[in-house]
């Protein structure tokens, strides 16, 4: 006979009972997509390790601790504490050197080459260590110590304790040992040009270990980097003499490393810590098992050098003076000539001329005096000019100069040893280019074999030539244009004007 199931009321209600009663002490627990955990984990992880700006660091702390109970919740806490306080400096160390670095920038008139580039990098890491304050960014400890700040906070100090910086992160180019074009570039070019300064903000022990090989793979060693510096300054003379080298270590250098850049022609500036040697055993001791030491011990020995910091052997600030050989040549260019002799340069600038650029020259002029400048450079100095130069100089003054800049170019001319064109071999490998000419291919060639410092208002070949790779050692002033046939034309500024400048 087949069993049924009972359709009895009261069984029904019994078995409904039972289910409550069992929901009743066993509720059912709801569905959460790992998705969802793994999100609530990873914000929670956010929330610990940097406080929002909404609440403390302390309270989301307190608030892990409850919902995880974490037995190593005080070791944690202690960490993050620590955390909080270094990206805190880190965020006001960047703050400071950006001023500082703003500073530097506006030293010189014109700015420094450079001082943006630095402010740039400064601005870039002040952001990322505000991603990291607010949480969008998350690092560990260890990251926040070895940021760029250390290596940028090198450069403004050395910056600081030069003078006549005139370029920050300069990139030159240079051909190696093996005649393959490379790049270097200066942290800091002071001194006008004469001084290029290294700036290190890494620890002495690891630089020490780097040179003995114990680095990772790649890394640089500062002698091979100053075998860098060495051969790029020989191939970027300033003024016809080699830049000087100064490598400033801003957290030590061992008293070897220090040597051996004094012993290569390189100053050193910073603290030179000692160096102490060890015994150890040897790594092969290491691997042996415990039967063959048993057996045979190894008693062989090997003397390890240590870095040691707390012993300070000397300490050593930037050079107050460096030496540097002044090149007492200069060559005259065809701009320069004119400058000397121009009536513009000698008191006719209080005119306004039909020409707007002779305008612009004459209020420039009395801004700024041009003939000043150029009688305190060519002071003791030998004076040249080429045949080709003289010519084209000499067939200008004739078509456009007056009486009074005729009599001044025929004093002036007595004083210079006028010598044929003779263009140094790097000047005629330039290629021609709008700004690139024969003519003054010759002119500045010339002074490049005399190794004379040309004297010129001709900027736009000096940068189009340097960008050839090509770099001649110039003096460059402002533009003067002859004028003295132009006055009778012209019209006398207004009393006004001429006593405040002309503005």
């Amino acid at each position: 006979m087949r069993k049924t199931k009972s359709h009895h009321p009261q069984a029904k209600n019994r078995f409904r009972f039972t289910r409550i009663v069992e929901r009743e002490k066993n509720p059912p627990r709801k569905k959460v997509s790992q998705h969802r955990k793994d999100h609530t984990k990873a914000t929670n992880a956010v929330k610990c390790r940097f406080p929002d700006p909404e609440m403390t660091l302390h309270s989301s702390l307190e608030e892990d601790r409850r919902e995880h109970s974490n037995p190593f919740w005080c070791d944690n806490y202690a960490t993050d504490m620590s955390v909080h306080s270094m990206l805190c400096d880190r965020i006001a160390v960047a703050k400071d050197l950006m001023k500082r670095a703003e500073a530097i920038s506006k030293s010189r008139a014109g700015g420094v080459e450079g001082g943006a580039k630095l402010c740039s990098k400064l601005k870039a890491e002040l952001k990322f260590l505000q991603k990291v304050e607010t949480g969008k960014v998350v690092i560990k400890e260890s990251h926040l110590q070895s940021t760029n700040l250390t290596h940028l906070r090198a450069i403004v100090e050395s910056a600081e304790s030069l003078e006549e910086v005139v370029n920050i992160l300069h990139v030159f180019s240079y051909e190696d040992q093996l005649g393959e074009k490379q790049t270097l570039v200066v942290d800091v070019v002071a001194n006008g040009g004469h001084t290029w300064v290294k700036a290190i903000g890494r620890k002495a022990e690891a630089l020490h270990n780097i040179w003995l090989g114990r680095g990772q793979y790649g890394d640089k060693s500062i002698i091979r980097q100053a075998e860098d510096y060495l051969r790029a300054s020989l191939q970027q003379p300033i003024q016809y003499s080699n830049p000087h080298i100064i490598f400033a270590f801003y957290n030590g250098v061992s008293s070897p490393m220090a040597e051996k850049l004094k012993d290569m022609g390189i100053s050193v500036r910073g603290d030179i810590v000692a160096v102490n040697s060890t015994l150890e055993h040897s790594k092969e001791e290491c691997y042996l098992s415990s039967s063959e030491s048993d057996e045979e011990e190894s008693t062989e020995l090997l003397q390890v050098s240590r870095v040691d910091r707390e012993t300070v052997v000397a300490s050593v600030a930037f050079p107050t003076e460096i030496k540097v050989d002044v090149c007492n040549r200069v060559n005259l260019d065809i701009t320069s000539l004119i400058a000397y002799v121009s009536s513009l340069s000698h008191g006719g600038c209080s005119l306004i001329f039909r020409q707007k650029v002779l305008t612009e020259q004459a209020a420039q002029e009395r801004q700024e005096k041009v003939l000043p400048q150029l009688e305190e450079f060519m002071k003791d100095k030998e004076l040249f000019a080429c045949e080709s130069a003289v010519k084209d100089f000499q067939s200008i003054l004739e078509t456009l100069g007056g009486r009074g800049e005729r009599q001044r170019a025929a004093v002036f001319m007595d004083k210079i040893c006028i010598v044929p064109d003779q263009p140094s071999e790097r000047a005629l490998r330039l290629v021609a280019s709008s700004k690139i000419n024969s003519r003054s291919i010759m002119i500045f060639g010339t002074g490049d074999h005399l190794k004379a410092i040309t004297m010129t208002a001709n900027s736009g070949f000096v940068r189009a030539a340097a960008n050839q790779g090509v770099k001649f050692s110039v003096f460059i002033h402002q533009p003067r244009a002859l004028t003295e046939s132009k006055e009778p034309t012209a019209t006398p500024l207004p009393k006004i004007c001429s006593s405040s400048n002309g503005f």
